[in-house]
């Protein structure tokens, strides 16, 4: 995200000797992305950044997946799934493949230190709020959030209360959409939010103050382990959070749902209107309440697709998604269309859409263009009546 922010003491040249009022030299860290191609930040700490004590294995949470197979639709029930563990090692898989997990938690704990090294993470808050402290600095969030995390930032979650959290676990980098920045990065005049929505850290959070050492790091990492992901724990000589300053392009954010500016039109709208983020092999989107289209013999709920390219996940969060009425779906769910299959409105949900001017809904979706596989979640909370609703029977009841 090529958006400069400053935060803290930094020298006024870079990759030059920089002192405390002590004397004691700062040490410089580069975090950038693509090597040194592409965004990155330049951050000082107290301490060294790669003084580590100890290297352990961190058995991470069932990543095994299952294919969707045989093919058919799917509605999961993700409040069916107990509170269990902190924000991090609490999640489950509910879906995956090699481009992108989604996990989901429900926690009030604070978590361990983190640090997923495989790529970005954007958290949707379904509900909550609390505090993300990261190597950057500190970032509140609260219902309707996105967090979006770089790739090796470390950080933890401290919730204020019990919080309900969406996971988006990428293989690649998160970012706006391309289509509504300029060549330079600046988000466009048709986009439907702007730099002012974009929340990060103010000022740096020093944690290091009190002496502490031998701080354990949890480090999600690429190796030979289930979806190509393995663990590690990772104990610093000192505390991680010993920045006194950074500036650059990379760095963790927040950016509510409710700034999100939906795009309506004439008739229905597709999907790419409704774009928040896109990362390798998949892109996230948000239905927000909204007025709907205004020709006089407008459908405003979508017309029946098939996925050609892509498997669309739908997670409930909000209003009535009028689409699905007289499914079973309701908030909380989460529905999976794969590719292969045409999926679209519930066919009583078409006529009654007719002549509405609002829809007051609210799901986030993400589409995959690899195939998505079940993970444990999943496996746990599917109603299996779902893939049968359009018709109204199935083959237990021919």
């Amino acid at each position: 995200m090529a958006y400069y922010r400053r935060v803290g003491d930094v020298p006024r040249t870079r990759h030059t000797a920089f002192r405390d009022e002590a004397g004691a030299l700062h040490y410089e860290e580069l975090m950038g992305e693509e090597g040194f191609s592409s965004d990155s930040s330049l951050l000082y700490h107290r301490g060294v950044p790669s003084a580590i004590v100890d290297s352990q294995v961190w058995e991470l949470p069932d990543l095994a997946t299952q294919a969707n197979h045989p093919l058919r639709p799917r509605h999961l029930k993700l409040h069916d799934q107990a509170p269990a563990g902190d924000p991090v090692t609490g999640r489950r898989l509910v879906l995956g493949n090699a481009d992108v997990r989604i996990g989901y938690v429900v926690s009030g704990e604070t978590s361990a230190w983190y640090r997923d090294a495989v790529g970005d993470e954007c958290v949707y808050v379904e509900q909550g709020s609390g505090t993300v402290e990261t190597v950057f600095g500190a970032l509140s969030y609260r219902t309707g959030d996105f967090v979006v995390v770089p790739r090796a930032t470390t950080h933890r979650w401290v919730p204020a209360e019990q919080s309900r959290l969406y996971a988006i676990e990428s293989s690649s980098h998160v970012a706006p959409p391309r289509r509504y920045l300029s060549r330079y990065g600046q988000l466009l005049e048709h986009a439907p939010y702007c730099e002012r929505d974009l929340h990060g850290p103010t000022e740096p959070l020093l944690l290091d103050g009190d002496g502490a050492s031998d701080v354990e790091v949890l480090v999600k990492h690429r190796g030979h382990g289930p979806g190509g992901i393995v663990g590690t724990r990772l104990t610093y000589a000192t505390h991680p959070l010993d920045v006194v300053g950074w500036d650059g392009c990379l760095y963790p954010y927040t950016f509510n749902v409710e700034d999100f500016m939906p795009i309506t039109g004439k008739v229905h709208q597709p999907p790419p209107v409704h774009q928040v983020f896109e990362a390798g092999g998949f892109v996230v989107c948000a239905f927000c309440p909204r007025k709907v289209d205004y020709h006089p013999q407008s459908v405003p709920v979508p017309y029946y697709h098939s996925n050609v390219d892509s498997d669309e996940v739908m997670f409930y969060v909000g209003g009535d998604y009028e689409a699905r009425k007289g499914s079973g779906i309701g908030i909380g769910s989460v529905s999976l269309h794969p590719g292969g299959h045409a999926h679209g409105p519930q066919p009583s949900a078409i006529e009654a859409s007719i002549g509405a001017e609002h829809f007051d809904e609210l799901a986030v979706m993400v589409d995959t263009f690899r195939p998505l596989e079940l993970g444990e979640v999943a496996l746990a909370v599917e109603d299996p009546a779902y893939a049968w609703t359009w018709a109204g029977r199935g083959p237990d009841h021919p």
